[in-house]
């Protein structure tokens, strides 16, 4: 039940998306751990139906622009816009491929990283294990060819560390987890990704540790507090558990977190 209500918490905080459908691993003491983009833009045109209505009237004319104008400057102006506006109508797949198209014509490291991070968001979000493969390699391409202009960039690291716990040895993952933590001991989206994959192979205590750091470092951080709270109940410590959750709700007055954060303090009664 727990389980099953962390995947639920996923539609509302969109760090936690997808990561707890990835295969299960094992991390303790940190040590031991037992498509083709263009269809699916094409098949993207008719963007989500709750996507506002001026975003998609914007996409559907940038696209016809973008399609008159192959293969010069201003086309990857379209395509760097169009992937914006594809995230803002969750249509990630699409909005990674059209970043990834603005690179071949900035090809700066700014691009490649924006190309990486739409990447790892569909990657993120992905439920099918080939499209997950899919988006993770590509994500791995952007990110590797930043590193290797800019190695001591560790939030490129981090993420690049979490695309691959869709292989089948992941301890690459944990490895460079590992190393962000130990060049960066307060680095809040390492110790936020070694918090959650703590939770989801059931070593509470190693989460509460990585988490309760986190918060130190940065006390308004809500998504740290939410899976703090869930660290503690799953420990058996309902009363700091329920701390957390009232924390959460006082920082964050999204209706979804509300009431997220509501659900779980109804089951502390």
């Amino acid at each position: 039940m727990l389980k099953t209500r962390i995947i639920l918490i996923t539609v509302s905080v969109a760090l936690i998306i997808g990561l707890f459908l990835l295969p299960k691993v094992v991390v303790e003491n940190d040590n031991t751990i037992t498509q083709n983009p263009a269809d699916s833009v094409s098949a993207a045109i008719d963007v989500h139906a709750s996507a506002p209505s001026e975003v998609t009237a914007t996409i559907k004319n940038l696209r016809r622009q973008y399609d008159a104008n192959s293969g010069n400057e201003k086309n990857a102006i379209f395509a760097d816009s169009l992937a914006d506006l594809y995230q803002i109508a969750g249509k990630f797949d699409s909005a990674a491929w059209f970043a990834e198209e603005a690179t071949k014509f900035f090809n700066t490291t700014e691009s490649w990283i924006k190309a990486g991070d739409q990447y790892y968001q569909a990657y993120s979000f992905a439920l099918d294990e080939a499209r997950q493969s899919h988006f993770a390699a590509r994500a791995q391409a952007f990110y590797n060819k930043v590193l290797e202009k800019h190695p001591d960039n560790l939030e490129v690291k981090t993420k690049l560390a979490m695309t691959h716990l869709t292989e089948t040895n992941p301890m690459q993952a944990i490895g460079m987890l590992r190393e962000v933590l130990a060049q960066d001991p307060e680095n809040e989206l390492a110790l936020y990704n070694m918090g959650m994959l703590s939770i989801q192979s059931g070593q509470h205590d190693r989460a509460i540790e990585r988490l309760e750091k986190l918060v130190k470092v940065n006390p308004e951080h809500t998504q740290g507090h939410l899976l703090l709270g869930i660290a503690y109940m799953s420990a058996g410590s309902k009363t700091k558990a329920k701390a957390q959750f009232e924390k959460v709700k006082l920082l964050d007055t999204d209706p979804s977190v509300q009431a997220t954060a509501d659900s779980y303090l109804k089951d502390l009664k």
